[in-house]
């Protein structure tokens, strides 16, 4: 037998299709199902709550919001969040995608400033843009210690609470840059809101 003879019949007998199926198979069940299973497994015992989705339930186990997700509040008692071009509906997250120079995107930051100057009872130079301006997402559940502190004195006479009271409970849940570094001060709305809501309750 010459040499083109045998070294036909060595690749009918190893025919190229089977590394690539192994290949396959170990693409799929490695790294597309162990590996999140894994992944999965791990991050549900070490940040239980994170992989669960941040949820804030009622004592009964009633889910009520998640801390990652922007949601509306009615009543001068509340903190407001950030406007939300999705309306707040997380199947929907958008910006409104407007260009600055855009007419009606400054008819409706006109508007805004000056319907939120009256509710909170300040001059319309005083307030902070992100109150009146939307999120990339539309679904961002924080607002900067600025934006917090002119809602202070609203929340406060609307409770009937001093205003270090309210102010304590902001202060409380300020969050710093993450690792000291990354992004800037921040305050969660629903998480402060919360806050708001057990202090009422409280004995």
């Amino acid at each position: 037998m010459n040499r083109s003879s045998t070294h036909s019949t060595s690749r009918a007998h190893n025919p190229v299709w089977r590394p690539a199926i192994g290949l396959a198979l170990f693409g799929l069940l490695g790294t597309g199902l162990m590996y999140a299973l894994a992944a999965t497994g791990l991050a549900g015992t070490l940040f239980p709550a994170q992989a669960d989705g941040s949820l804030v339930r009622d004592a009964d186990g009633t889910v009520r919001a998640s801390l990652l997700v922007a949601q509306p509040f009615s009543g001068d008692g509340y903190f407001q969040a950030r406007p939300s071009a999705a309306n707040y509906d997380p199947m929907a997250a958008a910006g409104s995608n407007m260009a600055r120079s855009n007419p009606d995107l400054i008819k409706r930051v006109a508007e805004a400033t000056a319907d939120t100057a009256t509710r909170e009872k300040i001059d319309p130079a005083k307030v902070p843009g992100e109150l009146v301006t939307q999120s990339g997402s539309g679904m961002d559940p924080e607002l900067s210690p600025a934006a917090a502190q002119v809602q202070v004195a609203r929340v406060a006479a609307a409770r009937g609470w001093s205003q270090q009271r309210v102010q304590a409970l902001v202060d409380a849940r300020l969050q710093g840059r993450q690792w000291g570094v990354l992004g800037q001060p921040r305050i969660n709305v629903v998480a402060l809101n919360r806050a708001l809501d057990e202090a009422t309750h409280a004995p």
